[in-house]
């Protein structure tokens, strides 16, 4: 593997696959040559998010979530430095925040909704890769996911999803699509780029 640590982007919609694609790629390396750092543990306090006129907070728009903070702890880990964070728990009360301590690796892989909209951030990603998947298969999965993961009901995941989740992914997500070196289709598997992903990485060995 090269001396600079090499830096993957992961981007994609809710429920596209891209926490699997992440396993994949995590059971295939050996855990010292990979780090993972989540977007989803750089979301603004609850306290902090902003409030819609009903009330409602969108966690879908990008300024819910701290990406200066993401982007100055990615320049850190690529530097050499360990970076500790606390785990974010999308307000679960059932759930009990661990601590997450990313060190550096040869490997970074850096994943969340928007990742390629921080200016700085992008610039940093030697690999872009953008998952995607069909609207109705990515919604049935955030069904799934919310319902059992993050205590959320039906009928609350239903209406986010059209209220902010749908038209976000469409505004400030799908965009970055275009400007990606890999777009891959997930609408029911990706095996096979993932073996074509792992080749590549094999090649920086």
């Amino acid at each position: 593997m090269a001396t600079k640590p090499y830096l993957i982007g992961i981007c994609g919609g809710s429920g596209s696959g891209k926490t699997f694609l992440l396993q994949q790629l995590i059971k295939n390396l050996n855990k010292e040559e990979i780090t993972l750092i989540s977007q989803d543990n750089y979301y603004h306090p609850i306290e902090q998010q902003r409030k819609e006129a009903d009330g409602l907070t969108n966690f879908d728009h990008p300024e819910s979530v701290d990406l200066d903070r993401l982007a100055n702890d990615v320049r850190k880990i690529l530097k050499g430095e360990t970076v500790v964070i606390q785990e974010y728990t999308f307000n679960n009360p059932l759930a009990s925040a661990e601590t997450i301590t990313m060190k550096p690796a040869p490997i970074i892989i850096v994943e969340g909704l928007f990742v390629f909209l921080h200016p700085e951030l992008s610039k940093l990603i030697d690999l872009k890769i953008f998952v995607e998947a069909h609207e109705h298969i990515r919604l049935a999965r955030r069904l799934r996911r919310d319902a059992t993961e993050r205590n959320y009901s039906f009928d609350s995941v239903l209406r986010d999803w059209e209220r902010f989740v749908a038209p976000m992914y469409r505004q400030f997500v799908e965009p970055t699509k275009y400007d990606c070196d890999l777009v891959i289709p997930n609408h029911s598997h990706m095996y096979r780029a993932v073996k074509v992903l792992m080749n590549h990485i094999q090649t920086l060995r």
